[in-house]
């Protein structure tokens, strides 16, 4: 008897290389399977210093990563395209500020990390983060002093750590990091926006070097050198397929 793999013959694939049931997968774009839509349009690349990153991180791309969540994730009904399109509001040189190429190399980049940090889109907060007993504090640092009681551990797509970076970055955006931690993880685009502050300052200066510099620069010390490789990878693979959604080479120095 022959053994037939009933998922071949009912999953959709969508032009991303993502496989699944519904519009994200079967609607417009769908590449195989029981496809019900049409074939989407390329999306404009952005031009250096003012093209559109919305016309890049379409709904059918954001839907590829998050549509990968199980149902029971929290970040499921957290994530959404329309909260990351407003963050990029207050950061008007990401995706934009060089060459077509480099634009869309880190654009892939930065979902390359978030998929990572998130499970694609699953998670909100570190896990067990809240039970832990570490509280992520660098009481060294007096310029952003801890206060009591608060934890400071991973929250959002890039799972903002740390006192000094809750500090920093709510300064800048416009809430209370040091008080109010949570709030990367109850407000959708505090959160995306506390991600692109990170990346603004952290990453973005870096990718000139290739993706492996801005794995050092996330996440350096337990992924680099030898270090963690199966997670390294697991981010160098993802923004390869984003680089070849987007058509464009991922170019060289992938790993740290």
């Amino acid at each position: 008897m022959v053994n037939i793999n009933i998922f071949t013959l009912i999953l959709c694939c969508s032009k991303f290389g993502f496989c699944g049931l519904g519009d994200p997968y079967c609607g417009m774009g769908c590449q195989s399977g029981p496809c019900t839509g049409g074939v989407t349009p390329t999306p404009t690349t952005p031009s250096g210093g003012g093209g559109s990153v919305s016309s890049v991180v379409t709904q059918s791309f954001f839907d590829g990563i998050i549509g990968q969540a199980a149902a029971s994730c929290p970040g499921k009904n957290f994530y959404t395209r329309d909260a990351f399109l407003n963050a990029i509001g207050n950061y008007p040189q990401f995706g934009t500020s060089g060459s077509n190429d480099d634009n869309l190399k880190e654009i892939a980049a930065f979902f390359a990390h978030a998929a990572h940090e998130t499970g694609r889109f699953c998670h909100i907060e570190e896990n067990d983060g809240a039970a832990t007993n570490d509280a992520y504090c660098d009481a060294s640092n007096t310029q952003y002093p801890c206060v009591p009681g608060k934890k400071y551990y991973g929250r959002g797509p890039l799972q903002l750590s740390w006192n000094y970076n809750y500090g920093a970055a709510g300064q800048s955006i416009g809430f209370d990091g040091l008080n109010a931690p949570e709030t990367v993880a109850n407000d959708v685009v505090t959160s995306f926006k506390a991600a692109l502050w990170f990346w603004m300052t952290n990453v973005h200066s870096v990718l000139n070097q290739g993706f492996g510099a801005s794995i050092r620069a996330i996440n350096g010390a337990l992924e680099c050198n030898g270090q963690n490789q199966a997670e390294a990878n697991d981010r160098i693979q993802l923004y390869q397929q984003y680089c070849s959604a987007f058509g464009v080479d991922p170019g060289q120095n992938l790993s740290c």
